[in-house]
């Protein structure tokens, strides 16, 4: 693939994940699910607008830069502590439909951090920085979601890892 074909590539994965949070907005019951994908969808929508910028760059140019790309998503140890505190909420909160967004948003963000993984670890050297930084946004959306799916279920699990063993 070249870098033409992984920008293009990357801007429909951003889109589709873009249009389920901007969906969800108005599909999720729950008001601080609703605040997230709106934030989300915010967040995706400035990945498009930049990889439309660097596709732009490279149509006219001939050569891509990277900037440093800001993200909305707080460090893993704050989500946990954030998502902790609204446990008790979430249990007033039918989860069928927001369960089922929160999974596809789960699936879509999976997706598209391994395509740039895959950018990164395939595209020439002087191509890789354009999609690094994606790495580290889209792995701090899979666990924003992840522990909103955590927490929505109350399964005893966190971040995939068992929290309560009832065995003990």
């Amino acid at each position: 693939m070249n870098i033409e074909e992984a920008i293009k590539t990357a801007i429909e994965y951003e889109t589709k994940v873009r249009d389920l949070y901007q969906n969800a907005v108005d599909e999720l019951k729950d008001e601080h699910g609703r605040e997230i994908f709106r934030r989300l969808a915010e967040e995706e929508q400035s990945h498009v607008d930049y990889l439309h910028q660097k596709l732009n760059q490279w149509r006219t140019t001939g050569t891509v830069t990277a900037e440093r790309l800001k993200t909305i998503v707080p460090p893993k140890a704050l989500i946990q502590r954030e998502v902790s505190k609204m446990a008790g909420e979430m249990a007033e909160i039918d989860p069928d439909n927001d369960l089922q967004m929160l999974k596809k948003a789960l699936k879509l963000e999976i997706e598209t951090s391994a395509f740039y993984k895959t950018m990164v670890n395939t595209l020439p050297h002087d191509h890789q920085d354009l999609f690094a930084r994606f790495i580290a946004i889209e792995d701090g959306h899979v666990s924003l979601v992840q522990a909103e799916i955590d927490s929505l279920t109350q399964t005893g699990y966190w971040f995939d890892f068992l929290e309560i063993d009832l065995n003990d």
